[in-house]
């Protein structure tokens, strides 16, 4: 995506005149400002107004110190969301759906304010791969029928739907990114060293399951690309090119930091040794295409593999 400049016309309003000069740029609302959300922020601070939705009133001054003007309020509370309506030209929305059935009321709240007033230009949502379900190591493309298998899935499926049902009924280009591990050497959590030093075994070559990656800042970038290249009620596949089982993933990060290889276990034996969340990211297996992303969203990956993204 090329940078925007300072008169590039994406940043102003369709009628500057109509407004104040302090609206006369974009103003991008992030909801859901964690790590990805704050690098979405980095790629824009000077060119729009950046605005964050936060339920902490302790994260005021993070958000400040960042070039974002916070706003309180709770996606769990909509009442405390009516300030947000009319408010942004463009919503990028990562916040995740509460861990509760599988349905998504956050999604569902936010929807009804942007409906309320002026409409944004654009919607970007961060879904997850994982509505997919179990496709037994095929190559994934968009169009391919969900098929979600945890709850969590579940609920990301109810959210993309009621931001299809915001793009049809609003006319706002709403975009879904699906969206595989995230991973960055400086993001908490962002890399296989820990899992290593704990010594987390892994699955036998003939058991382990295809996985997809995006590193974080990556991510930001699609995340922004998608904000003004985005196709309305357009779906795109949010990975790196890698094309790796779980276990080789993890054996290349041990050779990157100088580590032991996990051991590797029978399907039968991680039943009975590893924590049902893990199980669970191991009876998923899938090669996602996002050939869709790099074209329609010209995007150019910074870090194409894992490789890369790990050693960077």
């Amino acid at each position: 995506m090329p940078a925007l400049t300072s008169s590039h016309p994406l940043l102003y309003a369709t009628r500057p005149g109509a407004l104040p000069a302090r609206f006369r740029r974009e103003r991008v609302l992030l909801v859901g400002c964690g790590d990805v959300g704050l690098r979405v922020a980095k790629l824009m601070r000077g060119r729009v107004r950046l605005l964050a939705l936060s339920s902490s009133a302790a994260r005021v001054d993070e958000l400040r110190a960042q070039g974002i003007t916070p706003l309180l309020g709770n996606l769990d509370a909509p009442a405390s969301l009516q300030r947000l309506s009319g408010l942004a030209t463009r919503v990028v929305h990562l916040a995740p759906p509460p861990d509760s059935d599988h349905s998504d009321p956050r999604t569902q709240a936010l929807m009804h304010v942007l409906l309320r007033r002026r409409l944004p230009d654009s919607l970007v949502y961060g879904s997850t791969s994982g509505v997919y379900g179990d496709c037994h190591g095929e190559v994934v493309t968009e169009s391919r029928a969900v098929n979600p298998y945890t709850s969590r899935a579940k609920r990301r499926i109810d959210a993309e739907r009621q931001v299809r049902h915001f793009g049809r009924a609003s006319g706002v280009p709403s975009t879904i990114l699906r969206i595989p591990g995230i991973y960055a050497p400086n993001r908490v959590g962002g890399t296989p060293r820990e899992r290593l030093l704990r010594g987390t075994p892994m699955l036998r070559a003939e058991d382990d399951v295809y996985t997809n990656h995006i590193h974080a800042d990556d991510l930001a970038r699609a995340c922004v690309a998608a904000l003004w290249h985005g196709a309305a009620q357009r779906i795109y596949n949010a990975n790196d090119d890698t094309c790796l089982k779980m276990a080789d993933y993890f054996e290349l990060a041990a050779d990157l930091y100088g580590l032991p290889h996990p051991v590797r276990l029978t399907r039968d034996e991680a039943q009975q040794r590893l924590p049902l969340a893990l199980l669970s990211f191991m009876s998923e297996s899938r090669r996602m295409d996002n050939s869709r992303l790099k074209k329609e969203l010209r995007l150019t990956l910074r870090y194409p593999t894992v490789l890369q993204g790990l050693a960077g």
